[in-house]
């Protein structure tokens, strides 16, 4: 079946078991996580948004994403997703594709590294934007807050052009707490020492 076009608008943010700052995304993941393993979470939510016909408008999911120890681009990477529980089941259909690589477009270079899809789970989700802070919070499954620094200029310090698949300048950010407990991972941060990344994405194909 041919991939309709597509296209998505809105925001992400990110936390990881790395801690700050994380040796993958700045080494265009060419160097191992600086916890040898790692265990990720990558939230977005999508202001506006379309699949074909099928409308993506405020719907948020979140990749859990777990790799062995090793560079992340020489290792299989076990992915889950968490779907926004207001998604009706061809906006799901549509998510999932999107965000497991399937359908192209910025994530389509990570399908072939997931070696293990764990697959998709319906809840809801709970993404919060305010300045510098970002937080996600999804019931009996995931739960995190992170804080970006600002520059001289007021606006956030970031990478830029970084080989990351959500945006091309993702700000740094601290993750003030974090935990996981979904798809048999299980992962909880308190020391406010950990990775985190936020941007606004736009992506297509």
């Amino acid at each position: 079946m041919t991939t309709p076009t597509w296209q998505t608008r809105g925001d992400f943010c990110e936390t990881c078991n790395c801690r700050y700052i994380c040796s993958c995304s700045t080494s265009n993941f060419a160097l191992p996580p600086n916890e040898d393993d790692c265990t990720a979470i990558l939230a977005f939510h999508i202001d506006s948004g379309r699949f074909g016909a099928t409308p993506l408008d405020d719907r948020s999911v979140a990749m859990v994403i777990h790799t062995p120890p090793g560079s992340m681009i020489e290792v299989g990477w076990s992915l889950g997703l968490l779907i926004d529980d207001r998604a009706d089941r061809a906006q799901e259909d549509a998510l999932t594709a999107i965000f497991s690589g399937q359908a192209g477009g910025p994530l389509g270079g990570v399908a072939p590294l997931i070696a293990n899809f764990l697959g998709v789970e319906r809840r809801p989700i709970h993404f919060e934007k305010n300045g510098l802070h970002r937080s996600v919070t999804i019931p009996d499954a995931l739960a995190y807050e992170i804080e970006g620094f600002a520059g001289p200029d007021g606006e956030p310090l970031a990478i830029d052009d970084p080989a990351h698949p959500a945006a091309a300048r993702p700000a740094l950010a601290r993750g003030k707490h974090g935990h996981l407990r979904a798809f048999g991972l299980d992962w909880r941060d308190e020391t406010g020492r950990n990775n985190g990344h936020f941007a606004p994405f736009a992506w297509s194909a």
